[in-house]
């Protein structure tokens, strides 16, 4: 039986997304999409075709790009970080549409018209560890790979700014520790965490970051506070899982971006002979146990608010709170709230 012959190419491969879009699409979605559509036809994509690019494909804020040599990729990459400093000088902080770009040169396989391979891989891994308008770039992959973090002249990588918070409980789940010291338990910690994500991402009333913005901690050393200014979050959710045999032991921390102080802690044990089971069990626990808790903070953040800084959604929590106390008292608190939040909003208008 004759085998299929596998088309195969040393290329260096583009790879760049949105810093922060999730935020940017959740604050304004048509706004943020007429902006992409605008730097690409204006910038970006003129900006390949000059150096010889070919993108293979786009998906959403994210681009694949294939170039002759890494020299074309790297000219091509640093012009369009400039082109975007400049476009985005009179933009508010906060509404900058601004470029992650990692560029490897290395081994892909060609497949009706898509690459694949460890060089597209490398080239993504280095995409999420550039800076916002930033570029990283690797040359070698058969020994530990040399990454060369490009400095613009002139033109400084912005850090990332302490991002408002949104006006209800907003939470990041973060990649779990693999603290077994086996690779193979990689994926049960990220099924676990996207699972989690998928669950939380269902109560409307909670604001819940999307798993392509929390998994460029995954490896890093996490400080919470700067997690929570970074992705303009109040809470985050953190964990680890160790494996001893066929058992597995799952923790988890529920944790205040502001101050650091835990919320919630447990964990959980199980067997890994139906690991999907497992993961399913886990999340069922985890968020059926953060989610109050996400909810009984924010009520008790919203009572430690001196009156006059109270905004709508706090009276709300406040409303809520009095109203569990089941007295007369609580009923005639609750009632009166939304009298004095509307009487705030008059006297602000």
């Amino acid at each position: 039986m004759a085998t299929e012959r596998v088309e195969r190419r040393l290329t260096a491969i583009l790879a760049a997304d949105v810093a922060g879009y999730s935020r940017l699409m959740g604050a304004d979605e048509e706004g943020t999409l007429a902006q992409l559509k605008a730097h690409r036809r204006a910038l970006v994509d003129p900006k390949i075709t000059e150096h010889r690019g070919r993108i293979v494909k786009t998906t959403g804020d994210g681009m694949l790009v294939e170039f002759a040599s890494v020299v074309d990729a790297l000219r091509c990459a640093v012009e369009i970080q400039r082109g975007m400093a400049e476009r985005n000088a009179e933009v508010p902080q906060d509404r900058r549409i601004e470029f992650r770009v990692g560029i490897h040169q290395g081994d892909i396989i060609i497949e009706e018209g898509d690459i694949l391979g460890d060089g597209v891989n490398v080239a993504a891994r280095l995409e999420g560890l550039a800076e916002s308008g930033g570029i990283c770039v690797s040359k070698n992959i058969s020994r530990p790979v040399r990454v060369y973090r490009v400095r613009l002249g002139g033109v400084a990588p912005s850090s990332r700014p302490a991002l408002p918070l949104p006006d209800k409980p907003s939470i990041a789940v973060l990649p779990f520790q693999n603290m077994s010291g086996d690779p193979e338990q990689e994926y049960f910690a990220d099924g676990i965490v996207d699972e989690i994500i998928t669950a939380l991402s269902r109560f409307r009333s909670i604001f819940v970051i999307a798993r392509n913005s929390t998994f460029t901690y995954k490896g890093r050393p996490v400080d919470v506070k700067q997690v929570g200014r970074e992705l303009g979050v109040r809470y985050v959710l953190e964990g680890g899982v160790r494996k001893a045999a066929n058992r597995v032991r799952i923790t988890a921390q529920l944790i205040d971006a502001t101050t650091a102080a835990h919320l919630w802690v447990d964990r959980f044990d199980g067997s890994l002979e139906n690991v999907f089971d497992l993961q399913d069990q886990v999340t069922a626990s985890v968020v059926g146990q953060i989610a109050p808790k996400l909810e009984q903070a924010e009520i008790e953040r919203a009572r430690r608010k001196p009156t006059e800084s109270l905004d709508a959604y706090d009276f709300y929590l406040r409303g809520m709170a009095s109203l569990r106390q089941w007295t007369k008292e609580g009923n005639d608190e609750a009632q009166r709230l939304p009298i004095e939040d509307m009487r705030l909003q008059k006297s602000n208008d």
